[in-house]
């Protein structure tokens, strides 16, 4: 489990930082990022696993090993709120593939924040 302060809880810090954060796709992953507009004290982590990935335990297992993942994502250059969509290719992926994906669209994010 992700500290309280490292975890957007809030309906609405979600909903803000999808529709105004810099977003990055990945075949089975979606990652939105944006600056937080008060900071929290470091990076602060989402995840948005619909019922099309899986049951109920398909869906967990995906975000324990998403918020594992999210646990090595820092960034040195500011503090931000990010979103991890789990789309539903994402059920068979295994370890080593989700953190690629997500590593990936990390690193793609924190490039095109850092142009805007």
């Amino acid at each position: 489990m992700l500290p309280k302060n490292q975890r957007l809880r809030l309906a609405q810090d979600l909903s803000a930082t999808v529709r105004s954060g810099v977003r990055s796709g990945r075949r089975n992953v979606v990652l939105y990022a944006r600056h937080q507009v008060e900071p929290h004290g470091g990076d602060r982590v989402g995840f948005i696993v619909s019922k099309a990935v899986g049951n109920a335990v398909v869906r967990n297992l995906i975000k324990r090993r998403m918020r594992e993942i999210a646990r090595s994502l820092r960034s040195d250059t500011g503090e931000y709120d990010v979103v991890v969509r789990a789309l539903p290719g994402a059920a068979d992926l295994d370890w080593a593939e989700l953190n690629e994906q997500v590593s990936s669209a990390w690193a793609s994010v924190l490039r095109k924040s850092g142009v805007r």
